[in-house]
């Protein structure tokens, strides 16, 4: 594997860090003092319900302990958190039981 440029390095750091600066003052310095119009809170309640599986996915379908490969193991532990979530309607109780699931079966299955 060959090493990054310094210079290209430090120039995606100050342009990641530019980006990020602007999208945080839009909210922040252009908005923060007036309020929001109520059809953009409503969406912005469905923020974290998408992050949480955006994050998630990847991890489930595609391990790196596996090399990439899905396994047995992850995806029950994916679906028994699905169906404990929906059915208690409770997000500890979902995440508690998948990984209860999941480091069961990664010690049964080896």
């Amino acid at each position: 594997m060959s090493q990054i440029d310094p210079t290209t390095m430090w120039t995606i750091i100050v342009g990641l860090a530019a980006g990020s600066f602007a999208l945080r003052f839009v909210f922040l310095g252009f908005v923060g003092d007036r309020p929001m119009p109520p059809w953009l809170l409503r969406h912005l309640r469905y923020t974290a319900v998408a992050i949480l599986p955006a994050l998630i996915a990847p991890l489930v379908v595609w391990p790196a302990a596996t090399g990439g490969a899905p396994d047995a193991p992850r995806m029950s532990a994916a679906a028994v958190a699905i169906v404990v979530g929906l059915f208690t309607k409770n997000v500890l109780a979902a995440i508690f039981s998948g990984a209860v699931t999941l480091y069961s079966l990664l010690y049964l299955l080896g």
